[in-house]
């Protein structure tokens, strides 16, 4: 690796590292702006939007230029194309945490009841997303094989969800709007969860050159074993 690159390399890892933990306080904060209705906390998260959105573009800016001066090749290069999937990922995040926040700002009525699996989708997606990102971090794949394995609880979750506000939508007509926005919300919730994963597949690839997407388990009980 030439000097320029590494060093080119090393200030956009520390960027991305920075917006991984902007990211990872936005998803907590639209998590307790939701679960505590609290429209101060929901606007907080709204308004960080701007500043993630200019991290992302000025980090993806950054690796397409040092793809086209350094062309770099092999571990490389697969750093760099997993930085800037994982750049992406982020952004992603943030989005649906806004997404998250926009919801808990038309869930401000105490009288609806905010369905306890909610909440726990909520503590497991903060899980993850923390997780990953140590994976990341730390470039720990044993940990990211532990985020990918959570996953499907937030999936049932999800589902749970569902049929809770189903029924309580039958039960009574008023509480279709709010159960409506609940709906939204654990959908974000479990697409935060589902770029967890993605990020967690791009750290084994990025320390093995592993592709696990679609095939975690004989994956997983190969690079074990290496």
């Amino acid at each position: 690796m030439s000097r320029h690159l590494n060093h080119d390399l090393t200030e956009a890892y520390n960027r991305l590292l920075s917006l991984s933990g902007k990211v990872e306080e936005m998803v907590d904060l639209s998590v307790s702006a939701l679960m505590e209705r609290n429209s101060t906390t929901a606007q907080k998260v709204i308004d960080f939007d701007a500043e993630i959105d200019q991290m992302e573009v000025r980090i993806e800016e950054d690796c397409l230029k040092m793809l086209a001066l350094h062309q770099p090749v092999a571990t490389d290069l697969r750093r760099l194309t997993t930085m800037m999937k994982i750049n992406n990922d982020l952004e992603r995040m943030a989005d649906l945490a806004c997404n998250v926040a926009e919801r808990a700002l038309h869930l401000q009525s105490p009288k609806f009841s905010i369905p306890e699996q909610i909440s726990q989708m909520a503590k497991q997606t903060k899980s993850m997303v923390g997780d990953a990102l140590n994976a990341f971090v730390n470039l720990d794949i044993a940990l990211a094989f532990q985020v990918i394995a959570q996953d499907e609880i937030v999936d049932k979750l999800n589902v749970d969800v569902i049929d809770t506000l189903t029924e309580q939508m039958q039960q009574q007509a008023d509480w279709i709007p709010p159960a409506l926005h609940c709906f939204s919300a654990s959908r974000h919730l479990e697409r935060i969860a589902d770029h967890a994963t993605n990020i967690a597949e791009d750290v084994i690839y990025m320390v093995n050159g592993v592709i696990v997407r679609h095939r975690h388990g004989d994956d997983q009980l190969r690079i074990e074993k290496t």
